[in-house]
């Protein structure tokens, strides 16, 4: 029986004697300058599309001029670890290599499925998607199954192309995985990564559950740098990760390979398409918070908003993206949350604007898109306390319990939250925009939470209300980037203490006269509707 090894993270290793020598990967150094190179010559590629059509076939050539597919491309082995004991892989396994989709809905521009790919065509084995459909996820409603499941239509669509069987899995992974692997004869699992509790609880019972025989191997396909690469441990602040995520971009920061029509297998010819009317069905998620008119879900809809963001919005950025009135945010965050595409993509097709006149805003864009969101990746994935004040510093800590008595005048309920009936008309605009469009724009992300700690009997219940409120209503709640907004502006996560003040401590304070004198608060409270209410 021939095996190969699944690759862990580090020092290259000498290949499998049963593989051909020239699918041998590169070794690190090699695949280093390869890829380096690639992301300099991005700073000097201008785009040259005019219209969407013409922005999706400059897509797809960027990646066939990467490499004609996974194996002709210099693959970074630190994207990937091997999470079981077992690390070979049997070449004579019927079912070939699954990649277990979950964060990251995607077909393109996905590291994981890329390494799924690659392991399957070095062996000349099938290749299969699945995705494991939970009835109810914490505080998800129909909004946000809606969005995600309609990402997943357009991946079965996509896959099914490329003669990718995708199965769509109706239960708990733990419950439906192992047993999809034994029946199917699967010799390899490939999975995406997320640092929140629940799925790295559903990560660790899967790897328990399969067969001992059958590795588990794990790709960051969200994070431009791989979240164990970047560091190893919890950090500071933006200024204490910044060097040493943008010092790896030259090796990170890459083109994309294409995932191509795969030839081994007999595809799809016996899977039948996935019933998508029986998995709605199975839905046992709030079905009142419905889905939203502006954001349609996959990755065309996706492409379509980063492509209008470039044209359009970027050259504001830099300048306007505090303006609450200005459109001139990329909007691009419920996408970038299902992982209908990649923040990868995104950098990468900002960055070629930098040596023209909006150097200032995708560099902006790009500390956003890649240093913080891979800050709250690292904050949710080294502290188990990420959504708690117990994940707090020593000093926030203390200094919110110190000020645990002062007294709020008024404090509201959180139906009185939910249904915008405060006496602050902006916060009250902020969310009713959160309600009815399933998002709020950044800069009042700061904001909203820090009147909730002034309006509310204690700190717990602050952050508990902002967090229930954030994750019901938001397309992008239960997001790494949620928790630590909500930490940040609460408990001063990645921040320092400031003033002393009542009920905040030294936590940073924002207030109404300050918004004022940010952006026309007016301009904004028309636009939603917030209207001043007096406590009863």
């Amino acid at each position: 029986m021939k095996r190969t090894k699944a690759q862990k993270a580090g020092p290259s290793k000498k290949a499998a004697k049963n593989e051909k020598a020239s699918s041998e990967p590169k070794s690190d150094q090699e695949s280093s300058d390869e890829e380096a190179s690639t992301s300099k010559a991005l700073l000097v590629s201008k785009p040259d599309y005019q219209n969407f059509e013409q922005f999706l076939t400059h897509l797809e050539h960027q990646r066939v001029c990467t490499a004609a597919n996974i194996q002709e491309f210099s693959f970074r082995k630190k994207r990937v670890r091997v999470l079981s004991k077992t690390e070979d892989v049997k070449e004579s396994s019927l079912g070939g290599v699954v990649y277990w989709m979950s964060r990251d809905g995607r077909v393109q521009d996905n590291w994981a499925l890329l390494f799924a790919q690659r392991l399957a065509l070095k062996l000349e084995l099938p290749l299969t998607v699945v995705f494991c459909l939970v009835p109810k996820f914490l505080n998800a409603t129909i909004r946000h199954y809606k969005f995600m499941m309609g990402g997943l239509q357009e991946v079965e669509q996509q896959c099914r192309a490329l003669d990718i069987p995708f199965h769509l899995l109706m239960g708990s992974a733990v419950e439906k995985l192992p047993q999809f692997v034994k029946s199917k004869d699967i010799g390899a699992v490939v999975c995406d990564f997320a640092p929140l509790r629940l799925p790295r609880q559903w990560v660790e019972d899967v790897g328990k559950a399969l067969p001992k025989s059958v590795p588990l191997v794990q790709v960051d396909a969200h994070n431009v740098v791989p979240l164990w690469v970047a560091s190893d441990k919890q950090e500071y602040a933006a200024r204490t990760i910044r060097n040493k995520i943008n010092s790896k971009l030259g090796e990170y920061l890459s083109e994309f390979p294409p995932v191509v029509r795969h030839p081994h297998g007999t595809g799809c010819k016996n899977v039948n398409t996935v019933d998508w009317s029986a998995a709605y069905a199975s839905l046992q998620c709030d079905m009142e918070v419905d889905e939203v008119q502006w954001a349609k879900p996959g990755y065309k809809a996706a492409c379509q908003q980063l492509y209008e963001f470039c044209s359009r919005r970027l050259r504001h950025f830099n300048d306007k993206r505090n303006d609450p009135t200005a459109d001139a945010l990329s909007g691009l965050s419920p996408w970038l949350h299902f992982g209908h595409i990649s923040a990868q993509r995104c950098a990468l097709e900002v960055q070629r604007f930098r040596g023209g006149q909006h150097k200032a805003s995708a560099d902006a864009f790009c500390e956003e898109t890649i240093v913080r969101r891979e800050l709250a990746d690292n904050f949710c994935f080294y502290n188990e306390h990420y959504d708690s004040l117990k994940g707090l510093s020593s000093w926030a800590y203390q200094t919110l319990d110190a000020h645990r008595k002062d007294k709020r005048d008024p404090c509201y309920s959180l139906e009185e939250l939910e249904k915008s009936l405060t006496y602050d008309d902006l916060w009250n605009s902020a969310q009713l925009q959160l309600v009815r469009e399933g998002k709020m724009h950044g800069f009042l992300r700061m904001y909203w939470p820090q009147k909730i700690l002034e309006w509310t009997a204690t700190p717990e219940q602050a952050l508990e209300y902002a967090i229930l409120l954030n994750d019901k209503y938001s397309l992008d709640g239960r997001d790494p980037n949620g928790y630590v907004g909500c930490m940040w502006s609460i408990g001063g996560v990645h921040d320092m203490g400031w003033k002393e003040r009542a009920i905040f401590g030294k936590v940073r304070y924002m207030n109404y006269q300050g918004c004022r004198r940010k952006f026309d608060v007016n301009a904004f409270v028309m636009r939603y509707g917030g209207k001043v209410h007096k406590k009863k």
